[in-house]
């Protein structure tokens, strides 16, 4: 099985087709992020049977050329958005050496097994959660059972309240959760700093006889 069979699956039924009907309208109507041909970046970068770490973001950024389809990540040439900053902020004095993606792309941690997505997979230019609601959660978290259901010792790093809510479909007997705030600079000084989630995924990743992430 390999991602794009689990998404020809979900493009079948009745939600996604209303979803992409909506999604037809929209990217006709107005500006919308990321381009349509990026909306899958995450699982084509990341191999389902690489899949060590799964990351899960709220929307896309809603700013021009900042979304490319993998949760957080920005390309090269862009500013790092404020929470990218408090991530790097956080790896710096987790590790004690910058992260290997400081120019805020993050397509070196995909390629290691880290499934970097969002809850909703695009978004309105300059409105934050535009397409809550319109099926994409319904999309992601299907994704999340399957790999709660079908693989084994995946780590699941959930920042925010509404990443946390995803535990409820995570089997934690067979899967390791790790939960800290959201790094937005609305919260990250209520926890995120200091969570060391990645020497923790390491840690576990070690254990478990996988090679670690180079953040």
């Amino acid at each position: 099985m390999i991602w794009q069979d689990i998404i020809d699956q979900e493009k079948e039924k009745e939600y996604y087709k209303s979803l992409e009907t909506f999604l037809d309208q929209e990217y006709k109507t107005k500006t919308i992020y990321p381009p349509k041909d990026k909306i899958f970046t995450a699982f084509k970068l990341c191999k389902l049977d690489n899949l060590k770490v799964v990351i899960i973001g709220q929307d896309p950024y809603h700013q021009p050329n900042q979304a490319q389809g993998l949760a957080f990540s920005t390309p090269k040439h862009i500013k790092n958005p404020p929470s990218m900053v408090n991530i790097f902020k956080e790896i710096n004095s987790d590790l004690n050496r910058d992260s290997i993606c400081i120019d805020g792309d993050l397509t070196s941690w995909a390629k290691q097994g880290v499934l970097l997505i969002n809850s909703v997979l695009t978004v309105e230019d300059s409105k934050a959660n535009s397409h809550k609601n319109k099926g994409w959660e319904i999309f992601t978290d299907n994704i999340i059972k399957y790999i709660s259901q079908n693989k084994e010792n995946i780590i699941f790093l959930l920042w925010g309240a509404g990443a946390i809510k995803k535990s409820k479909i995570i089997d934690t007997t067979k899967h390791h959760i790790l939960t800290a705030p959201h790094p937005s600079p609305l919260s990250a000084y209520r926890g995120f700093f200091g969570c060391k989630h990645f020497s923790k995924t390491n840690e576990i990743l070690k254990k478990i006889k996988k090679d670690s992430i180079n953040w």
